[in-house]
């Protein structure tokens, strides 16, 4: 397995991750765990997203990873 197809995989599963903690916020109703799931969903959104810019950066330095 390459380096990307495994950051590719990772970054699957983060998107996946965060959608659910979206989903359990919005299932409850107190407000201190709906925080708590909405804090935890943004983080990883932010690494999700340096996730992202890395994975580009993969693909300027070794372009047979464009598109994949």
């Amino acid at each position: 397995m390459t380096v990307y197809s495994k950051l590719n995989e990772t970054l699957c599963t983060l998107q996946g991750i965060t959608s659910t903690l979206k989903i359990y916020a919005m299932q409850t109703d107190q407000q201190e765990i709906k925080n708590v799931f909405n804090d935890a969903a943004l983080f990883i959104s932010q690494v999700t997203g340096d996730l992202e810019a890395r994975m580009k950066t993969l693909e300027y330095e070794e372009p047979q990873y464009k598109g994949l």
